[in-house]
């Protein structure tokens, strides 16, 4: 049978692991913006760009 030590630092490596992984899940479920969001500002193609908001 497992000392008390050997268990507690085995479950401190998985829960370690298992946040690692856990943060890059979450990091990687939506890291950049798509084409379409990154140039939505810009308008529609072969159009003007539409003109720019007055600041109050």
């Amino acid at each position: 049978m497992a000392s008390f030590t050997q268990i507690t630092e085995k479950k401190r490596t998985r829960r370690h692991k298992n946040a690692g992984a856990a943060r890059k899940r979450k990091l990687a479920a939506k890291s950049t913006l798509s084409y379409d969001e990154l140039f939505a500002a810009c308008g529609e193609p072969q159009k003007a760009a539409p003109k720019a908001e007055k600041k109050a």
